[in-house]
């Protein structure tokens, strides 16, 4: 059985990395205003080796593909449709050589996110596909990032109940183990949690309600504020009792650029991560504006937490 999972299935506290969007970012390579950080697969390629390795020798044992903003639609626009799958297999194959560059044996997680199912509202003037087309995009990211070499699929911002359940199924479909990450907000009445979208506001619990049937085998809340993810947290848990995770934001989006605001201290970091791991969390990480030093100030912390039971 992989380290990964056996950690986990022995309730042990598994350590994943940051972000890499905002890591490449703030080592000034260029977000796109297609793809944010996808063009680096492209132009940037030994700088995502770089950032993968330092999560590695911060102390993360699982490593996420830099495909948060790819996806076949996007790819497409930037106007490599003749490059789709090699783009998205790369991915793996980057991390790949971060791993046998630091000869530590940690998982990579292949992340597909909204981009890699559907068409972004950034793409000008592209029709939104129907569920088939949804279904083949999705497909096609899961099946590139497995080819690539990663260990399991880390669906990520899954906010809906359509796209959702289809990067679900869709990654089921190639045999890999998959991480469901939801990411939401508190309503503007902060009485109900909410999808994290500026355009819809889907209840937690209705995603919940799509999502859980399926049988993904790790929830996750991630790229969501730090405020929100304990409520989310026991929200999940008391529907779900496998594997739980949180890796937050910190910070905020302005298309291309993250905005470096308020990033929370690793020190303060690791008073939440506490908190997370007495409600049942068992996957501590970081998403965008959390660096290495996050993942090192955990990787320190962890020895002294109490794993979930």
């Amino acid at each position: 059985m992989p380290a990964w999972k056996d950690k986990l299935d022995n309730g042990e506290i598994l350590l994943i990395d940051g972000a890499m969007g905002t890591e490449l970012e703030r080592r000034g390579v260029p977000m796109s205003d297609i793809s944010w950080s996808g063009a680096s697969l492209l132009e940037n390629p030994d700088d995502i080796v770089a950032a993968h390795e330092d999560y590695i020798r911060a102390g993360a044992e699982v490593i996420i593909t830099n495909t948060f903003g790819v996806g076949p639609y996007l790819i497409e626009e930037m106007g490599y449709g003749d490059r789709i799958d090699e783009l998205i297999r790369s991915a793996g194959e980057l991390a790949q050589r971060a791993r046998d560059n630091t000869g530590v044996d940690v998982a990579i997680a292949g992340s597909i996110a909204s981009p890699g199912i559907r068409n972004q509202d950034w793409v000008r003037g592209a029709p939104q596909p129907d569920e088939d087309a949804m279904m083949e995009s999705a497909y096609r990211m899961a099946s590139q990032l497995a080819a690539g070499g990663c260990d399991l699929i880390a669906l990520e911002m899954m906010m809906d109940t359509v796209a959702a359940p289809i990067g679900v199924k869709a990654s089921q479909a190639v045999g890999l183990p998959v991480w469901l990450g939801l990411s939401v907000k508190w309503n503007d009445a902060r009485d109900t949690l909410v999808s994290h979208s500026s355009k819809t506001q889907v209840p937690l619990a209705r995603m919940l309600d799509a999502l859980l049937p399926l049988g993904p085998d790790a929830v996750n809340i991630m790229h969501t504020g730090i405020d929100a993810t304990p409520a989310a947290l026991d929200q999940v848990r008391a529907r779900y009792d496998g594997p739980l995770g949180a890796y937050p934001e910190s910070g905020y989006f302005t298309m291309p650029n993250w905005q470096f605001v308020d990033i929370i201290a690793p020190e303060d970091l690791v008073k939440e991560a506490r908190g997370w791991v007495d409600q049942g969390v068992s996957i501590l990480g970081g998403c965008c504006g959390l660096g290495p030093e996050h993942i090192a100030a955990l990787r320190d912390a962890i020895p002294g937490m109490k794993a979930p039971a």
